[in-house]
């Protein structure tokens, strides 16, 4: 039987983060709707940078999260260390994401036929980051953490908070982009949005089976309990 190679926990989380911010951008670039979780942010975004040019969707992205993050301590009444570093995540993950999008200004992408191979691109690359995240004890950007506390606080299934959520997050982006843009126009919402909506969990779960396979994950610095 073949032995499986080790695969250190920090690194994991590093390429995951790195091909994030990629397959987001591969998204954007095909144009077919963004997964339902980056909606809200991408659609402030756009408004925004019309009158803040600065305003990239990097930015719009971990300022929405450091919201988030500041409502979930309202609603815990703590601040805890790891959402200040969820934080830090959340600003890594964007400046990586502008810096994505604009090396994809540089590259064609016409026709029905590129624009599809560039959206799957994006979808495998955004669920298999999310697979290395989770192997990670490192935290996750805000969307991973409030559900993951919300589940742990309440007693719920982390699954369930995390449909929940989801269903939140799409319908407030339905939400701003009637508001922002007209009632039934969707914007950054499309098919794509749908198909990551319904796929999604069970590519990730089958991309974590594969790695699990493959991999004995293991972490490489003691930090895991400083981190708590």
């Amino acid at each position: 039987m073949k032995s499986k190679k080790t695969f250190y926990t920090e690194i994991a989380f590093a390429i995951g983060i790195f091909i994030l911010a990629v397959g987001t951008a591969f998204m954007e670039k095909a144009d077919f709707g963004m997964s339902m979780i980056v909606v809200p942010s991408y659609l402030i975004h756009l408004i925004v940078s019309k009158y803040l040019p600065f305003f990239s969707f990097g930015v719009s992205e971990y300022l929405f999260q450091a919201f988030l993050l500041i409502a979930l301590s309202v609603a815990m009444r703590k601040v805890k260390k790891s959402y200040l570093l969820s934080f830090i995540t959340a600003f890594v993950y964007g400046v990586l994401l502008d810096l994505s999008i604009g090396v994809m200004g540089h590259i064609s992408c016409e026709g029905i036929v590129l624009r599809v191979i560039f959206f799957l691109i994006g979808m495998l690359c955004c669920t298999c980051g999310v697979s290395l995240v989770f192997h990670s004890y490192l935290p996750p950007e805000a969307y991973e953490m409030l559900v993951k506390e919300v589940s742990i606080k309440y007693g719920f299934n982390i699954g369930k908070v995390k449909t929940f959520y989801d269903c939140c997050s799409c319908l407030l982006g339905i939400i701003l982009s009637f508001v922002f843009f007209g009632f039934g126009t969707f914007v950054g919402i499309g098919w794509g949005t749908v198909i990551c909506a319904v796929a999604n969990g069970f590519i990730i779960s089958t991309i974590s089976k594969i790695l699990d396979n493959t991999f004995v994950f293991k972490d490489g610095l003691n930090l895991k309990n400083k981190l708590n």
